[in-house]
């Protein structure tokens, strides 16, 4: 086997890797020594802005199987006859911490998942959550900076995280989720995935459905007590990345089996709370579970910066039979996810070998910019419509049209008959069991009883009871217990 030669990054040899070039034995060293210059430069430049939020995160590849016929649904190629996989990357994070937080923290966790089908590549960013803390983009930048680093004291505030929530009774449902026991995933491996916004599917004969997605871990559920947690982040900060890792390493493949809720389109308007509304599920008695296929995960990224940091998911990729619906959460990620990544990444940040497709190619107008490296043939042209045989549009719409109407402005969402911030918070409550029920009033107690003002104290604590009586009144003297302390 020949010997590999280090080189410049223009390609010339490199005599000398371990001395700079210098005037004399003892003298300063020489600007013209180019690969030190070109070497320092790179190093300086290495790492990319990392993701306001999600910065922290895992991935690796593996294939989509489809087990059941779906093919009244959608007319997704993917997803078009049992036995057929797609190969698939799929990306975990926390959400609000920086690239150097710990894995085993309370924090939802991203779920972003990357189709290559044969139809061009398919991302569904999820969480392991299947709500949200706010139901309107508008609130979102509003919303992290809530819960990142204070501006003045550099560390995660609960006067900031309650007072925001204090303003926002939507939340009430997703705090008792983030509070309760599935807060602190034991590892990625162990917790459900969820694509939380409501999504359009369309049939071939043009039939609309709204659906949701389930990813149901066949590893278990598993999760850590706040104690849990704390000794593990002090063993291993990367405790999550190391679990997936070594189990994909020794040949432990974890999967998950994908679940979809399906409702007629027509249904929609009528149903009894907003079925679009990012911060409540539908009842399995209304729309049960319709298993779809298995995501199995079997190859790790050989290089973390290059595959799970520069890997772009973006919602607004769809493929022909699947389409956006009117959340207005998806909405407004529609546009920001892709703005995102073109900031961190570039313009061309979908030609990186990650985000690229697969099982299809790119073929547009697109030219130029930072890191392009997509050129075409000496003759192709870079506008449409033209005389050369460039590509073409196809006239078919990707998903079923949906029906718009009304006046411009800003609008709160329709009314519904069981529009309220609450109730499913209360449903989520009851369904716990007494040694749940206390370790949750018991989180939530530990945080809000660390803020200073009682007006947001009371705010928060007003939200629980109307959610639930009994609820309310466990969290009202868990609080005022840990405050005369």
């Amino acid at each position: 086997m020949a010997k590999r030669v280090l080189t410049t990054e223009s390609g010339a040899p490199v005599a000398d890797n371990q001395n700079s070039a210098t005037a004399g034995a003892g003298g300063p060293i020489l600007l013209q020594d180019q690969h030190l210059l070109e070497k320092l430069a790179r190093f300086n430049r290495e790492r990319i802005p990392e993701r306001v939020v999600h910065a922290r995160g895992s991935g690796a590849y593996g294939y989509f199987e489809v087990t059941d016929d779906v093919t009244g649904f959608t007319r997704a190629d993917f997803l078009s006859e049992v036995g057929k996989r797609t190969e698939t990357f799929i990306r975990f994070s926390t959400v609000a911490d920086s690239l150097g937080g710990a894995d085993a923290v309370r924090d939802p966790r991203g779920f972003a998942l990357k189709f290559y089908t044969n139809e061009g590549n398919y991302d569904l960013v999820g969480n392991n959550t299947p709500v949200f803390f706010i139901k309107d983009p508008i609130k979102f930048p509003d919303f992290i900076h809530s819960q990142k680093r204070d501006p003045f004291t550099g560390k995660q505030e609960p006067d900031n995280v309650w007072d925001f929530w204090a303003h926002s009774p939507e939340a009430t449902h997703q705090v008792t989720w983030l509070m309760g026991d599935r807060g602190i995933p034991a590892s990625y491996r162990h917790m459900n995935g969820y694509g939380s916004h409501t999504y359009q599917w369309a049939n071939a004969e043009g039939e609309a459905f709204f659906v949701k997605y389930h990813f149901k871990t066949n590893q278990g559920v598993r999760s850590l007590s706040g104690e849990q947690a704390a000794e593990l982040v002090g063993k291993d900060a990367n405790s999550h990345q190391t679990d997936l890792l070594q189990a994909i390493e020794r040949g432990v493949n974890p999967s998950w089996t994908l679940h979809v809720q399906v409702m007629p389109a027509a249904e929609a308007a009528e149903y009894r709370f907003n079925p679009f509304d990012l911060t409540k599920v539908w009842p399995h008695s209304d729309y049960p579970l319709q298993r779809v296929g298995r995501l199995v995960l079997d190859r790790n990224p050989d290089n973390v910066f290059a595959e799970v940091e520069q890997a772009a998911f973006s919602p607004n990729n769809f493929v022909p039979g699947i389409g956006p619906s009117p959340d207005k959460m998806l909405q407004g990620r529609l546009f920001a996810y892709a703005d995102a990544h073109r900031y961190r990444l570039g313009v061309n940040h979908t030609q990186l070998p990650v985000n690229a497709p697969k099982a299809a190619e790119a073929d547009n107008y697109g030219r130029d910019g930072v890191h392009a490296t997509r050129y075409g043939s000496r003759h192709d042209k870079n506008y449409e419509p033209n005389s050369y045989a460039g590509p073409a549009q196809t006239d078919a719409a990707l998903a079923a049209p949906l029906a718009i109407h009304g006046w411009t402005g800003t609008h709160e969402a329709p009314a519904h008959t069981k529009d309220d911030d609450f109730f499913q918070a209360g449903e989520l409550f009851r369904l716990m069991s007494e040694d749940e029920k206390g370790r949750l009033v018991a989180t939530i107690a530990g945080g809000l009883s660390q803020v200073t003002r009682d007006d947001v104290i009371e705010k928060n604590l007003a939200h629980f009871h109307a959610a639930d009586a009994d609820y309310g009144k466990r969290v009202e003297e868990a609080v005022r217990a840990l405050r005369e302390d």
